[in-house]
């Protein structure tokens, strides 16, 4: 996995990326996360491999698990459609 060689998050606490909860203080914490995850030159990438291997703990591609089941979601819906209409 190249890409994760030129990961911003590298040489970071990986705790910083496994908050636990999304209130309080853990909100500080994902948004710690998420700020490395916008100077990452490989943030894409990180995101398709999270979202392909259906990662369920941790921020990754700047995105929190939740966020990331939306992503999903979506994806299903628009080739459920897409399937539907060329049907």
């Amino acid at each position: 996995m190249y890409w994760r060689e030129r990961a911003a998050c590298l040489h970071e606490d990986p705790d910083l990326f496994f908050p636990i909860g999304n209130t309080g203080p853990t909100l500080e914490q994902i948004d710690e996360a998420k700020a490395v995850c916008r100077r990452c030159p490989v943030v894409e990438q990180c995101l398709d491999w999270a979202i392909q291997v259906g990662q369920v703990e941790g921020i990754w591609g700047g995105m929190t698990d939740s966020e990331r089941r939306a992503v999903r979601r979506r994806q299903a819906r628009q080739t459920k459609d897409t399937v539907t209409t060329a049907a």
